[in-house]
């Protein structure tokens, strides 16, 4: 465990910071399925239920193509850190071709539900609906509804959502394909016949926000956070998560600069005061990355628990493969 000193020093006018970690002294949480590129275990999910007095864990399990996202899992654990499975489901029980990194929430009348992405067989682009039950291990993924499509958004897809419940309104942070400059037929054909928009080069990925009363029927309040127009970060700039230091929202964020970067991000971090208007930290590159091949390090989220953040991460390993990792730093 790495603890961080000083960070924040009100005597030295430095406040609203949060700790960082060394992504190389993490601990394996889950290993991939096998060695090489394309096999993944991350896109994570996590949170901390008093009630229960156990972490809960949303991920995803990826294969090479064809497969991709064939299986997501949910597993709880009363440490944080060994995890057993309590709940799955495989991509034909939602008719896709991939599951994408979903959201997990306990809502504030004790229901719990599962914010999941996935590609829409209807046209091949990502959208997000949710499942709801009354414990992790009972979702259903026949009884899921609608939250939002591409068509909604008026975008090529919207996924890996991001739900925060915020003075009582649920905030929904989205990846969403941006549609194209160029509205050429050709590659608009592209988009859809590939049911992977974001690997296309053709549009970029960005993050929305959208809001709700009952975290049920969202309202799309558009673009938050874009990429830059040159840089790391400007093909994608994905916010992960948010970690709350009043007054700031310090939001992790993956960031590429090319289509050749997709599926090997790198963290890099923004601020806000309002969670509408963000200010990236990070202009000439990223804070957080992988000391293995691509550098990916991807799909933060962060669980504030006693005096520690738990910092679940996915990263690149040396045989290009990614690992979900734990790191505790003390707050």
């Amino acid at each position: 465990m790495k603890a961080a000193t000083g960070v924040n020093a009100p005597e030295r006018k430095r406040m609203g910071m949060v700790p960082l970690f060394d992504p190389e002294e993490g601990t394996t949480i889950l290993s991939p399925d096998g060695k090489g590129p394309g096999y993944w275990k991350g896109a994570c999910s996590a949170l901390y239920d008093d009630e229960t007095g156990k972490f809960y864990l949303y991920y995803r399990i990826r294969s090479p193509r064809p497969m991709r996202g064939g299986e997501c899992r949910i597993a709880e654990s009363t440490d944080g850190i060994h995890f057993s499975d309590v709940w799955f489901a495989k991509k034909e029980e939602f008719s896709t071709t991939s599951i994408e990194r979903s959201a997990l929430v306990k809502c504030l009348d004790g229901k719990w539900r599962l914010y999941i992405s996935y590609v829409d067989p209807a046209d091949n682009r990502c959208r997000t609906d949710l499942l709801e039950a009354n414990d992790p291990k009972s979702f259903r993924p026949e009884t899921r509804r609608k939250v939002l499509t591409a068509e909604d958004i008026n975008g090529e897809g919207v996924k890996d959502p991001v739900v925060f419940i915020i003075g009582g309104m649920y905030y929904m942070i989205l990846s969403y394909a941006t549609k194209p400059v160029v509205q050429d037929e050709d590659k608009l054909d592209v988009m859809h016949n590939t049911a992977d928009v974001y690997n296309t080069g053709v549009c970029k990925s960005s993050t929305g926000l959208a809001i709700s009363h009952d975290g049920v029927s969202f309202k799309w309040l558009g673009d938050v956070f874009a990429p830059t127009e040159c840089g790391w970060d400007s093909y994608a700039a994905r916010i992960g998560t948010i970690v709350y230091t009043p007054p700031v929202f310090t939001a992790f964020y993956d960031g590429s600069a090319d289509v050749s970067e997709n599926y090997e991000e790198r963290t890099g971090i923004a601020i806000s005061y309002n969670m509408r208007d963000f200010e990236r930290l990070t202009y000439d590159g990223p804070v957080l990355v992988s000391p293995y091949g691509s550098g990916s390090l991807r799909y933060i989220d962060v669980v504030p628990f006693e005096d520690e953040l738990f910092y679940y991460y996915e990263m690149v390993r040396s045989d290009g493969s990614h690992e979900l990792r734990l790191n505790r730093v003390k707050r």
